[in-house]
């Protein structure tokens, strides 16, 4: 196969948002979430231990999933079939009328990833995408992330906790460089919105959880919403479960077609 040089960060987007498509988890759920309204002062540390004692109880799970994307050249409407074993890998399909058009496969060690429309793969370890976050990047920060838990170990950081537009915020006081903020409800400490940026590199992003629904494994938010800014450049996800089946055996397959060009970034 031919291997090219890519410095797109577009391309490094696609790779970053296939790894954020990559852990939804729906099931036959009860109501919508009740939230409440943060009014009265907690510290750190108390707001930290009521985030860690949401369940998220699940070993696997099968998402079919609606997603759409859109930045400045494009606007895209594809499903997602999304197959996870907890905290070892997780495979994301995306299709379109029904034709796998990309595929990306995650573990704690590497990032796959595959798109039929410019026959391109690629394969690397996270080194790429926490320097183009600013800040250390793994499986597991990827994947609580995604399931609605804080992308960083709470317990191992220092944060000033206060009150901002009804939400509790604990803002990440130990890298100047890079700034990063959580937001949570007051019911049961769900996050509502957590955020990395480097102003002077104008770089950023942000996930948002508008609400969150309670199921027998896990308590997951109901929509994701991802908004990146990366060299004047935007880019918008917004992601909507249909339907998942949990705990099953299920396998991953993932092999490039034959005559896809392999891409590195810069």
């Amino acid at each position: 196969m031919k291997i090219k040089k890519l410095k797109n960060i577009r391309v490094l987007l696609h790779i970053i948002f296939l790894v954020v498509l990559a852990t939804l988890v729906s099931c036959k759920s009860k109501a919508v979430i009740a939230e409440a309204t943060a009014t009265k002062k907690m510290s750190a540390d108390k707001i930290v231990s009521n985030h860690y004692a949401v369940k998220k109880e699940f070993k696997t799970a099968y998402i079919k999933a609606d997603v759409s994307y859109k930045d400045d050249k494009q606007s895209l409407n594809v499903s997602a079939d999304i197959r996870i074993k907890k905290n070892e890998q997780i495979l994301l399909s995306l299709r379109f009328f029904g034709i796998t058009m990309a595929k990306a496969l995650i573990t704690p060690k590497e990032v796959k990833y595959y798109e039929k429309s410019g026959n391109k793969y690629f394969e690397g370890d996270y080194t790429t995408l926490s320097k183009w976050l600013g800040t250390d990047l793994d499986f597991n920060k990827v994947q609580n992330m995604l399931i609605g838990q804080a992308f960083d170990d709470l317990n191992d950081g220092k944060y000033d906790a206060s009150i901002e537009d009804g939400f509790y915020k604990l803002n990440d006081k130990s890298n100047k460089n890079t700034e990063k903020a959580f937001f949570f409800e007051a019911s049961q400490f769900l996050i509502k919105k957590q955020e990395i940026s480097q102003k002077s590199k104008n770089r950023m992003l942000k996930v948002s959880y508008p609400s969150h629904k309670d199921y027998p494994e896990v308590i997951l938010p109901t929509q994701l919403i991802i908004e990146a800014l990366q060299d004047n450049t935007a880019t918008k996800i917004n992601i909507e479960y249909k339907s998942a089946t949990f705990n099953e055996e299920l396998s991953f397959p993932y092999s490039v077609p034959d005559g896809f060009d392999r891409i590195f970034i810069d």
